[in-house]
């Protein structure tokens, strides 16, 4: 790229592409460009695995939840303890390709602009720790909060242990009944404690037993079954929260 750049600065036929070539060279062989794009690096490498799974086509929702609360965490610990090894990680950079690096203690200057004593002056650190590192975390944990609030995660967790692939086998009576929790207008204390103390029991039982279940994959499946064997109306309850499943934007 570098290359690229400057023969276009050198020989670019309109002088504005030559001009804006070599300023886009410069810019790129500066500390702060190299300070970015390490801390970029570094946060796409937390969010990877997450990325990957989401974007999978047969999401498995229990393992990306997993690996959410992983890059959370991930992006914490980083916040608290990683500026150390990131910087030096930069200077090591700098010095093997003679970048010049900025007096940490002196007062930063944004390019083109000169000091005004009337400005609260920062520190370069300052403004890398601060202003960008601490918050560019900061802003990478506010939008994977956003996205993904406690109750989306309980939702999606939900619907995760009621898929029917691979024989039910991430079905769990507990993580279930969790999610009945967050619809109030749909189940009050006596659904919940039916739910709790038998039909859950029976209908994974009852289901493991009909080979007519044995092979389904997808929540709207184990709908369309239930309907079709009429085992919807044994379990009331259950349905309910299929329909909910369903109707979930995931």
């Amino acid at each position: 790229i570098l290359d690229v750049l400057d023969a276009v600065g050198d020989y670019a036929n309109h002088p504005d592409d030559r001009v804006k070539a070599k300023s886009v060279l410069d810019g790129m062989q500066k500390f702060e460009f190299v300070f970015l794009l390490h801390l970029m690096k570094l946060i796409l490498g937390i969010t990877n695995a997450l990325s990957q799974a989401l974007q999978r086509r047969d999401q498995d929702i229990v393992n990306a939840i997993s690996l959410l609360g992983s890059a959370k965490r991930q992006l914490q610990m980083t916040r608290d303890q990683g500026w150390d090894s990131l910087i030096q990680n930069v200077y090591s950079f700098c010095h093997k390709y003679d970048i010049e690096i900025p007096v940490m203690d002196a007062v930063h200057v944004i390019r083109g602009q000169r000091v005004n004593r009337r400005i609260s002056k920062v520190t370069n650190e300052h403004y890398y720790r601060v202003d960008v590192f601490y918050t560019i975390l900061d802003v990478q944990m506010q939008e994977l909060n956003c996205r993904f609030p406690e109750t989306s995660t309980e939702l999606l967790l939900g619907v995760a242990y009621l898929n029917p692939i691979d024989s039910f086998s991430n079905f769990d009576k507990d993580k279930i009944l969790r999610m009945t929790r967050l619809y109030p207008d749909d189940f009050d204390e006596l659904g919940i404690e039916t739910l709790k103390s038998g039909e859950l029991d029976t209908f994974i039982i009852n289901v493991h037993d009909d080979e007519r279940f044995s092979d389904l994959k997808r929540i709207g499946e184990l709908s369309r079954k239930l309907l079709q064997t009429k085992k919807h109306m044994s379990f009331p309850h259950l349905n309910m929260l299929l329909k909910l499943a369903l109707i979930l934007p995931v």
